[in-house]
């Protein structure tokens, strides 16, 4: 649910990276932060305790426009990706406008996968979201690495929802302006007032 700001004349988007863990999540926020122009985004503030790590900063994104008469702000986030911070993943998701989903490439993380978009989408649900509908974008990441699933079985095993995919290799930044891009357009597109 979008945040407006009446006297700023701004609407503020929440933006979700979810994945399992060390599937790349943080290193899109952070490629990302690196990319844009500093008078663009704010400070990059980590959420970091002994039990987990958040990212957050927000950004005024590429060439959107705004929507009637209100410039368009998108806040970032990414969420603890091992099984045992649900609740915090939860919390984090709660009003997202819309989520990344980062799968990791690598064959021996199938499971992982799959695991953590089953409960990227039981949040949807428990958040009154429609996840065939809901703005989602998946990236593959990490597919430089020597094995890599191919797309197709990546595809028939998370994208259920036919959602748009990006391959990417976050480390070096290739695709992850791509996948910004499609997801802020999306939820764009998908906003009315």
């Amino acid at each position: 649910m979008p945040y407006i700001n009446y006297d700023k004349q701004e609407i503020a988007f929440k933006i979700v990276y979810f994945g399992p863990g060390m599937s790349g999540k943080t290193t899109n926020l952070i490629k990302i932060h690196e990319i844009l122009d500093p008078q663009k985004c704010s400070e990059m503030v980590v959420l970091d305790t002994e039990e987990e790590r958040t990212l957050f900063f927000d950004f005024l994104p590429f060439d959107l426009g705004s929507i009637c008469g209100f410039s368009v702000r998108f806040n970032m986030y990414t969420v603890p990706g091992q099984v045992q911070y649900e609740a915090s993943r939860k919390l984090i998701l709660d009003g997202a406008d819309g989520v990344v989903f980062v799968a990791d490439s690598h064959p021996s993380k199938r499971e992982e996968n799959l695991l953590s978009y089953q409960m990227m989408t039981e949040n949807f649900v428990s958040h009154g979201f429609d996840p065939v509908t809901y703005p989602l974008v998946l990236q593959f990441n990490k597919r430089d690495l020597d094995q890599v699933m191919n797309i197709s079985e990546m595809n028939a095993s998370l994208n259920k929802g036919g959602h748009k995919t990006f391959e990417a290799v976050a480390l070096k930044g290739q695709g992850v302006i791509e996948t910004i891009k499609e997801v802020s357009k999306q939820i764009v597109t998908r906003f009315e007032i």
